[in-house]
């Protein structure tokens, strides 16, 4: 039987969300169903201007800071943007959903495994991942995944299509009836779509592939915004860019990981969300939101993953449905859980 001092040291899941890179193509509102260009990425060289904080032998001599201001700031960078006959963005990737969460990729520890799947195969028989794929469903509907693309668009409509050989379904969303704040929606596509998804996570199905575009109408020959390349050692790069955009063989996009962030952002559960105006946060183990350095779930007050899954593993009761929805949702995330042997 499988104790607190007997959790699994090599413990692993893979993810059950899996959705392609983002391909961006642009074309017009009114011919979005039969025309679209891919979208090239563009380079540019420009000169900038200073506008970091001075350092204080700056800010007490004018004459140092005028010379300052006369170097150049010559950057090189990537930019994407809509042709000057185009107003429409157009977004296409595909996403798997898959079924099996009761079982670990890895454990080396065949009691905790055990009682793990036991403990998962009830949640499943009683909630049947149902409130899960609901918000998956949302986030799908109201285009969360566009990011940055979102702000401004003046039509956003997202059509999406099964592409299982035995099921042939669309569902089509004005994405502006569904809100990124909170999933409190009633309405029978998303319902549909949510079926589906919870199917294929509860192993009802063996799969779900779902075919998923989104067009956003945000202006004649406006900027779009790609995934941004993380470089890691700028001074080796050859190119010697300060911004370099994401693309798959000459085609703008988005990195799956991004997408997959975006689908995922459907924690409401953690402990200051009624505090904050930070909305849904994305499923992380600690609550982790990296662009405002917070960890909302904080060991401390035990809402982290690692707090809850331990119960929740060895057959321990949870203090609500909603942390077993979180634990379950991390579950499907994927990713290595194994408890240490060192300190």
């Amino acid at each position: 039987m499988a104790t607190k001092n007997n959790i699994a040291s090599v413990l692993a899941f893979e993810k059950k969300l899996v959705p392609s890179d983002g391909f961006l193509f642009g074309t017009t509102w009114d011919k979005r169903d039969s025309e679209a260009k891919p979208l090239q990425l563009i380079e540019k060289s420009v000169r900038g201007t200073i506008s970091n904080r001075l350092k204080k032998a700056l800010k007490t001599d004018p004459a140092k800071l005028d010379a300052e201001v006369e170097k150049p700031n010559l950057q090189t960078v990537d930019s994407c943007a809509l042709g000057i006959e185009q107003d429409t963005l157009k977004m296409h990737f595909t996403l798997k959903v898959l079924s099996n969460v009761e079982q670990p990729s890895a454990c080396n520890n065949s009691a905790f495994q055990d009682s793990y799947t036991k403990a998962a195969k009830e949640y499943v028989k009683q909630e049947g991942f149902t409130e899960l794929a609901k918000r998956y469903a949302v986030n799908i509907a109201n285009a969360r995944f566009l990011w940055r693309n979102r702000v401004g668009a003046e039509n956003i409509e997202v059509i999406v299509n099964t592409l299982n050989n035995t099921d042939k379904t669309t569902w089509t969303f004005d994405a502006a009836n569904f809100s990124i704040h909170d999933f409190d929606v009633d309405d029978d596509n998303i319902n549909s779509l949510a079926e589906k998804i919870a199917q294929a996570l509860s192993g009802e199905i063996p799969f779900l592939l779902l075919d998923i575009n989104a067009c956003a109408k945000v202006g004649i020959a406006q900027e779009v915004y790609p995934s941004e390349e993380l470089v890691l050692d700028k001074g080796n790069s050859k190119s010697k860019k300060s911004k370099i955009l994401y693309n798959i063989k000459g085609v703008a996009g988005l990195h799956s990981q991004k997408i997959g962030n975006a689908l995922r952002c459907i924690d409401t559960w953690y402990p200051a969300y009624s505090e904050v105006n930070t909305g849904p946060i994305a499923i992380e183990p600690y609550g982790a939101v990296t662009n405002l350095g917070i960890a909302y779930r904080n060991p401390k007050n035990k809402s982290d993953f690692f707090t809850l899954f331990d119960k929740f593993a060895l057959g321990e009761k949870l203090a609500s449905r909603e942390e077993a929805h979180y634990v379950m949702a991390v579950l499907v995330r994927g990713g290595v859980f194994g408890e240490s042997g060192k300190d």
